[in-house]
């Protein structure tokens, strides 16, 4: 059986098909708890109830929701281009999948383990504001264009701002591969020797980022609906609709596993004594999407002219000048090379 798995083609094909499910499904139904608990934070914050019909205090509420979008009909506008008006929608869920087939879920728990994981998933997630774009263009209105645009500029701002804070983190650890950023996090003190202790500032940089490459509020400008009537998708109904939305769910998840893995040990356990594993780093999810959930709550939205300014004249300088103090601090293995992790190990 085992020759059957790794020399034969069928065999390989169908390993890996299994591996690509055993990361699909169970991402897709913790999205669907992930969007309840989205809701139900919101609603208590605003001091209504929120989903509490559907199921047991409303859990289903995301399945029934789930449902009605695929047997809703499928509208497509006058005009447009339908051929890329479908395909768009489906570019942002599959650059939304393919994204976590690098990330490690426990040590060597991983699909593709890269040593260039981190360029792997700068790529393919800047490939998401093709979707976008081909999305508004496709819908033949004014807004959803403007939308699009809208938000393309705004993923290509603060995609620099997260290249370069994450450029530090490589610094630290010499390698690009996730699961040696962890591994180099590893160390008698536990929570203290994560990397939020030596690169405390740009952890607050990376979060601001990340909420704004995933238009997530306050930085929802794309899907601003009192200015551009909801932005790109405002044309799109039923499953192309749902693809749009679960694409841009799956973003803000990888970006709270992202903040996980390279800041917060990922499955490391914070305290030395308690064993390591993958319930830790689906803990530090939970806690992040609560946080974003919490900013998308309390939080005004921004005007553009706001958003860009700071992303281009706070964002980029911070990063850039961090990146030149690490590898200052990597060089001269300041305070026993804690900014040089890779010289740990020799």
């Amino acid at each position: 059986m085992a020759d059957f798995f790794s020399n034969n083609w069928l065999g390989i094909v169908l390993l890996t098909l299994g591996q690509c499910l055993l990361i699909l499904v169970p991402l897709l139904v913790a999205l669907a708890f992930l969007l309840y608990a989205d809701r139900k934070i919101w609603a208590a914050v605003q001091l209504r109830r929120g989903p509490n019909v559907v199921g047991p205090f409303g859990i289903f509420q995301s399945f029934a929701d789930f449902l009605k979008y695929i047997v809703k009909e499928v509208v497509i506008p006058a005009g447009a281009d339908k051929a890329v008006f479908l395909i768009a929608p489906l570019i942002s869920f599959v650059v939304a999948v393919v994204a976590w087939a690098v990330i490690p879920f426990n040590d060597t728990w991983v699909l593709a383990d890269l040593n260039v994981a981190i360029l792997y998933v700068l790529a393919i997630s800047s490939l998401g504001v093709y979707g976008i774009i081909m999305g508004g263009w496709a819908s033949n209105s004014k807004y959803p264009f403007l939308g699009s645009l809208r938000s393309a500029a705004q993923m290509i701002s603060y995609e620099v701002s997260l290249g370069l804070i994450i450029i530090g983190v490589i610094i630290s650890t010499g390698s690009m591969n996730f699961g040696d950023i962890v591994r180099a996090q590893d160390g008698n003190w536990g929570i203290f020797n994560w990397y939020w202790v030596i690169h405390f500032p740009m952890v607050f940089l990376f979060f601001i980022s990340a909420l704004a490459e995933t238009n997530r509020p306050p930085f929802d400008l794309p899907e601003a609906e009192s200015e551009l009537v909801a932005g790109y998708q405002v044309e799109y109904s039923s499953t192309p609709f749902l693809l749009f939305m679960i694409g841009e769910y799956m973003a803000a998840v990888l970006m709270c596993t992202l903040t996980s893995l390279l800041f917060f040990g990922g499955w490391l356990s914070p305290v030395p004594f308690l064993p390591d594993g993958v319930l830790w780093l689906v803990l530090k999810i939970l806690f992040f999407f609560f946080i974003f959930s919490m900013v998308k709550a309390i939080t005004p939205r921004y005007r553009y002219d706001q958003l860009m300014r700071l992303g281009w004249k706070v964002f980029l300088p911070f990063s850039l000048v961090w990146v030149v103090l690490v590898a200052f601090l990597a060089k001269f293995e300041v305070l026993g090379g804690a900014w040089a992790r890779w010289t740990w190990g020799v």
